[in-house]
Order: structure tokens, then sequence, then C-alpha cells
């Protein structure tokens, strides 16, 4: 089978190669550029991360491509992320990169290579129904290193083309298993947050692309305590870049965000990490997507994730149609209040048994 491997430079889809050609596939290797950095100081380094894929090519002796997306990444995933945060919202960008980049730009390039599948290092796992023909996605073995939260908009036939050859693998095993090979990325150590942001302050980059809109920072009891740069710079529970300090009376603790009043352009905050003001018991989705088509039941209970790797804890979704069909909105009732929803973020749903992934949205009400 020929099968295109997105090689991103990190020893997960090194790995991810080596195993589909042991298996005795036809491997190709393509870099994804999927960001054009117009800053100089060059915190994501696209050409350095190509380079590390094509040793990795050239060792395992398969041809190696280098495609640009980097313009599609603008229109379906950039500029969305930078509409919801003019909303005050926080989007999650990684799930739009999945959706319409590494699974569907990708996917297409890779069968105008004449290939049947791709893969990628994610970890993940993908099973079929033995009785109905259907793809399901699954938490892998790692359990440490799931994946499955930023996978959840994937469809049916995204998922029928795809491989993750990591699925049974440990993040130690993979390592173990690069070092046996001497790979050149062996002891690379794991890339974290956004691609396009890097090790790069949030709110600074952010800035690059939106106005300031100075506002007051408030506490509950609507004292002034500093003041802000623009609502769609902070996000709830943040506790970084507040500069708040010299407070008359203040405890000498953290302050946090806890709520965005965006008609009086103001930022409340308290020091207290639990403030009630930060917890919700339920939320709404208005573009709910289910990996293996509507549900059958309106309402069920399962189990829920609000952030990458988070505990999964206990609810109850509830399918709210328009007329006769599913239009994609749900409400999802906490059995525990959770701390700092927030809109723009997902939710993903799974399982009782907390193996399978059965879909998530976007947060859009709570």
């Amino acid at each position: 089978m020929r099968i295109v491997v997105g090689l991103s430079g990190g020893v997960d889809s090194a790995v991810s190669a080596l195993f589909l050609k042991h298996q005795g596939h036809e491997v190709i290797g393509v870099f994804m550029k999927n960001w054009e950095e117009k800053n100089p100081q060059n915190i994501c380094d696209a050409e350095k991360e190509a380079a590390e894929a094509r040793l990795i090519a050239e060792k395992l002796q398969i041809p190696f491509y280098t495609v640009n997306f980097s313009d599609q990444y603008q229109k379906k995933v950039f500029t969305r992320f930078l509409c919801e945060h003019k909303k005050f919202r926080t989007p999650s960008p990684d799930i739009l990169c999945n959706q319409f980049i590494k699974f569907d730009a990708f996917l297409k390039y890779a069968e105008k290579l004449g290939a049947e599948k791709i893969a990628t290092g994610h970890y993940a796992k993908i099973c079929t129904d033995k009785i109905h023909p259907i793809f399901k996605l699954e938490i892998p073995a790692d359990k440490t290193k799931d994946q499955t939260y930023f996978l959840y908009a994937l469809t049916q036939l995204q998922l029928s083309k795809t491989i993750f050859p990591l699925a049974d693998l440990t993040k130690s095993e993979v390592r173990d298993i690069a070092k046996k090979n001497d790979f050149s990325n062996a002891y690379k150590k794991d890339s974290t947050g956004i691609c396009f942001i890097g090790e790069r302050n949030y709110r600074l980059f952010l800035q690059q692309f939106l106005p300031k809109n100075p506002g007051e920072v408030i506490t509950t009891e609507e004292k002034k305590v500093g003041t802000h740069d623009g609502l769609s710079f902070y996000t709830l529970g943040q506790r970084r870049d507040l500069h708040i300090g010299g407070i008359k009376n203040a405890k000498e603790s953290p302050w946090y965000v806890i709520q965005k009043i965006a008609e009086k352009n103001q930022l409340v905050v308290s020091q207290d990490r639990d403030d009630p003001l930060l917890y919700s018991d339920e939320i709404f989705s208005t573009d709910f997507h289910w990996i293996c088509g509507n549900p059958t039941k309106k309402s069920q209970p399962v189990l829920l994730r609000l952030r990458h790797l988070q505990e999964l804890f206990c609810g109850n979704i509830t399918v709210e149609t328009a007329e006769k069909s599913f239009d994609g909105r749900v409400r999802i009732i906490f059995e525990v209040p959770q701390r700092a929803v927030t809109l723009g973020q997902s939710v993903v749903v799974y399982d009782e048994a907390g193996t399978t992934c059965l879909g998530g949205g976007t947060i859009d009400g709570k």
C-alpha cells in the first residue's frame, strides 16, 4: 500500500514512517509548511524542521517532498482564529488545523501522489466496527499523550483514509525505537503550544494583528486595580501578564481573570482561584460534530473533556433539534461544576467507558 506520512521533523512522525516501512508499505514522506513567518525573530523555524524531516526520509530511504499550505492555513484557520479573538473568545486553532489542513488539504495532496492512506504521528487509535462499516476514534495506549481532543472534528471519510501508527505505543517506547535506529531527532524535545506562536508571549503575538482597546481591570467589588490592553488578549482563569501590584490591603497572592464585561470593556479579576464566578454547570454548542453520525438518543450520559488531557468527568448531553433534523445544537450539563469554562474552546465527548471519542463542538454559551 502506498502511504504518505506527514513528517514534521519530530520523533513521533519519524517512528511512524519507520513502522510503516517495516510493515512493507510504500512510504512517502511529506513536510507541510503551514505558516509564513513574517517576524525576523523566527520562533517556529519551518526550515529547520523541514531539514530534520528530510534527514529522516534520507535515513529511511523514502521519497520526500515539501508542500506549502500557508494560504489555506491563513484562510481556514488563522482568519477564524483572529475573528474569535475579536469576539473576546479563545479559539483552538490546532483543531481547525487538523480538520482543514492535515486531514483535508494534506489528504488531497497525498491522493495526487497516488496514496491510498495518509499517516501522522498523532497519539490516537482508529478502530472499525466488525458489523457496520463505521470508523471509531479511540484513546491510544499512552493516555498521557492522548490527542483525540484535537481530532474530534474528523469525518468518517478522513478517518477511513488515515493511519495512526503510534496507537499502541507509549512515548518512551517511541523514543527508544528512535534511539535504536539512530534517528537524529531521538532526543528532541516535544513541541508545545500553537506552532505559529511557539514559545513567544501569546498576548504580544496577538497584538501584532489586533488593535489594543484599553479598559479597566476591576475586582468583584467593582474596585479598579489596573488597566488591561483589550479583552481580546485575555482568557478566563489567566493569572499571567495582568500587571496588578501595590494594591492597598490586598493579599500577596496571584490575581485571576474571572469574567469579561464586554459592554463596559471591563476585565474582572479575583485573588480567589476558586471564585464562584469562574464555575459553570452547563454549556451549549451550536456546531457539534458526531464522529459516527447523528445520535439515536436525544439525551445520554457521557464523559467529557474541556481541554487537552483534562481528566474525563461525567455529564449528560441533550440533542436540541430544529424541527425534525439535527443541526449541530447540543446542551451539556456537568455532574460537577467546572472551572474556567471558556467560550471558543471545545468540549469533547466520550462514551461512558472512556475509550471512544464520540465527537465535540465549540463552546458557544454557558
